[in-house]
């Protein structure tokens, strides 16, 4: 049995079928509800029940607090209806943001490709043309766990298009049965399911700013799809990319970097390794990346738009440095996976959302 789901201040009523959660439902609709690991862990998809039923589902508890739950607060991507409901949402109006409504896609693996000792990049061919502003993410799933795991397309929309495939960088994380499913047991010819896009992780191009985009270990999927998007549209603005890694044989894409930093005079491309740096066969900075990233700009980023990519303590990092450096909250972007150990962590006092 289905139940109606008015959105508020969007004004709008949609259909959520029995089990399906406020969020899958909104965002299939094509109606964007601020969100991130879409599992109960951030509490970034908090609304507040203004009338109506639900269940709370699996909402981690230092996610959705006790007192929060007596308030009638629900986490809209565990949430599901037990009756006509009204949530009221905070959603920001995003001039740059395209209304894509979420699908599900199935895939073939084409290529599986070793980036360094821990990542691996998946090259899948979909069986329908996906459409995405670059940044977003989709939500894989894992065959045989009945898992789902988020992965940001590496690849620019253009050369999706191109080549009717996406490209997933996948990090194997120590102890982690989806990642180890897919790096020891996932083999070319497989087919996979797949949904997507999901995030508002992308480039605010009407800005028409110089940018940065700071990314560390497997977090340079975005960053690399958006820079892509923007050469390739022509963009003329500064663009610069500081990428941390802790030794050369993690410094993936390295080379394409270089290249476009060669073909495109307002590329800048700066690496760090925060260890080993005198290992790498070009210049690179020892230290990490708000360091490296605060010498190159001299700890001076007004007049920026700012993107980061990578584990919580490097984004942590780097929002200290870029507002010491003469950035607001308002010009900084960012995408932050969290796991379940991360969810124990308290959150950025620097920012307001993730």
């Amino acid at each position: 049995m289905s139940h109606q789901l008015t959105i508020e201040p969007l004004g709008v009523t949609i259909e959520v079928a029995e089990g399906q959660t406020m969020l899958d439902a909104a965002l299939r609709n094509g109606l964007y509800l601020p969100h991130a690991c879409c599992h109960g862990l951030c509490g970034t998809c908090k609304v507040q029940i203004a009338d109506g039923e639900v269940d709370l589902g699996d909402a981690n508890p230092f996610a959705l607090m006790d007192f929060e739950r007596e308030e009638g607060k629900a986490l809209a991507c565990c949430a599901t209806l037990l009756d006509d409901t009204v949530i009221e949402a905070d959603i920001d109006d995003e001039p740059d943001a395209e209304i894509i409504p979420v699908k599900d896609f199935s895939a073939e693996v084409v290529r599986i490709e070793q980036l360094t000792p821990t990542i691996k990049a998946l090259h899948l061919r979909l069986n329908q043309p996906i459409h995405f502003q670059a940044g977003q993410y989709i939500q894989l799933e894992i065959p045989r766990l009945h898992q789902n795991r988020a992965f940001s397309i590496a690849n620019s929309p253009a050369d999706v298009a191109a080549t009717g495939m996406i490209e997933l960088n996948i990090r194997r994380v120590p102890g982690g049965e989806g990642t180890a499913y897919l790096h020891e047991k996932l083999a070319v010819g497989d087919r996979i399911r797949l949904a997507g896009p999901y995030g508002r992780f992308f480039v605010r191009k009407s800005a028409n700013q110089p940018l940065v985009f700071m990314a560390g270990g497997s977090g340079l999927s975005s960053p690399r799809s958006m820079i892509r998007d923007l050469l390739q549209e022509g963009c003329t603005q500064p663009i610069t990319l500081v990428y941390g890694q802790r030794s050369t044989d993690e410094l993936y894409y390295d080379a394409e970097f270089l290249e476009l930093a060669e073909r495109y005079p307002n590329f800048s491309y700066v690496p760090a390794l925060s260890e080993s740096a005198a290992d790498a066969n070009h210049p690179v900075v020892q230290g990490f990346v708000h360091e490296a990233a605060k010498s190159h700009f001299t700890n001076n980023f007004s007049g920026h738009k700012a993107y980061l990519c990578g584990p919580p303590a490097m984004i942590d990092a780097c929002i200290t440095t870029l507002m010491q450096g003469r950035l607001f909250e308002r010009d900084i972007f960012f995408e932050k996976f969290i796991s379940a150990a991360d969810a124990q962590q308290v959150r950025s006092p620097l920012f307001k959302k993730v």
